[in-house]
């Protein structure tokens, strides 16, 4: 049985499976889901608004021996000194979606803590299967953490975050900055994270053609991104963070996940792994949220409540003052 959607959020999750899977992903039909999510984001002016933000696209340099990266900068109107630095990394199952989805969080933390954010455009699958789309967001990092202090950032406060694919690139991009020697990162914010491959716990099985972002869907990502290495021994943390032996040394984590999705038991899990190296993580666990409920209910009580407990976490790993309430 599955665990009952709160009843505020159903509206909402109704019109977002009208909106976004109007057509149901399958390895056939990726190119077109792509066509029609390209329609639904907006781009970054209409992401900002009036809101006092300026932003900037550059191309950097990408992985060694790949494409150059196409980076968005957003910076307070007013300008930035030692200020906090979010690195956004998009969802979109691995298979969607471009570095302005999700924007007007991003939008928000700038406005909210004087951040200086910066979303990164990385290759997709099944085009570039893995390890492409983490060395991809890896790459974007490191060129953000050398340039900091042109960019008005204390580059001891820089964190990363993303949402469902997005948030397991978090998670791979910390993994790999752990292994790697740096960047030194202020946190990780995991958002309802897609990282484990194996699509076997208790929550893929009650979210089985019910709810967005289903089992089925689920499977779809990851073969697309893992190939016919999927499930096997051969599977990267890089590409699958749950599939990490050692999870130690990380840098504190924001995870937060509904109660009624698929990814429920894989985040609380990574969370129980990351207390039991001795590091630190924040759970929120989210009675009755759908998969990605508070970016498409926005103006419910639990979204609310989601939206003000990631902002708290923020505040006290950043040392920012932010906004309360």
């Amino acid at each position: 049985m599955p665990v009952p959607y709160d009843p505020e959020l159903e509206p909402g999750l109704a019109a977002c499976r009208g909106l976004i899977e109007r057509i149901p992903l399958r390895a056939d039909t990726i190119l077109a889901n792509r066509a029609h999510f390209a329609t639904l984001v907006p781009p970054v002016e209409a992401a900002i608004g009036t809101r006092p933000v300026v932003f900037e696209h550059l191309t950097v340099p990408g992985p060694d021996g790949a494409p150059d990266l196409e980076l968005t900068i957003l910076r307070p109107r007013a300008g930035a000194r030692d200020a906090p630095g979010v690195y956004g990394i998009h969802g979109g199952g691995m298979v969607l979606g471009n570095r302005f989805f999700g924007l007007a969080g991003l939008v928000e933390d700038v406005v909210t803590f004087g951040a200086v954010a910066v979303t990164v455009e990385y290759r997709l699958a099944p085009e570039h299967p893995a390890p492409a789309a983490a060395e991809d967001c890896y790459a974007g990092l490191v060129w953000f953490a050398r340039n900091a202090a042109s960019l008005g950032v204390d580059p001891a406060r820089i964190l990363v975050s993303g949402a469902s694919a997005g948030g397991g690139l978090s998670a791979a991009v910390a993994l790999m900055a752990r292994d790697r020697g740096g960047p030194p990162l202020a946190g990780q914010i995991l958002d309802c994270p897609m990282i484990d491959d194996r699509n076997t716990t208790v929550s893929s099985h009650q979210y089985d053609g019910i709810g967005i972002w289903d089992r089925t869907t689920n499977d779809t990502g990851w073969d697309a991104l893992l190939g016919p290495v999927r499930g096997t021994d051969a599977v990267s943390p890089y590409a699958a963070p749950s599939r990490a032996r050692d999870l130690s040394g990380l840098p504190p984590a924001y995870i937060s996940v509904g109660a009624a999705e698929v990814f429920r038991d894989e985040a609380v899990d990574y969370a129980t792994r990351i207390w039991a190296t001795g590091g630190q993580a924040e759970l929120q666990v989210w009675a009755g949220g759908y998969h990605g409920f508070s970016g498409f209910s926005p103006d419910t009580e639990v979204s609310r409540a989601a939206v003000a407990a990631r902002e708290s976490w923020m505040r006290r790993v950043l040392g920012a003052t932010g906004r309360s309430g």
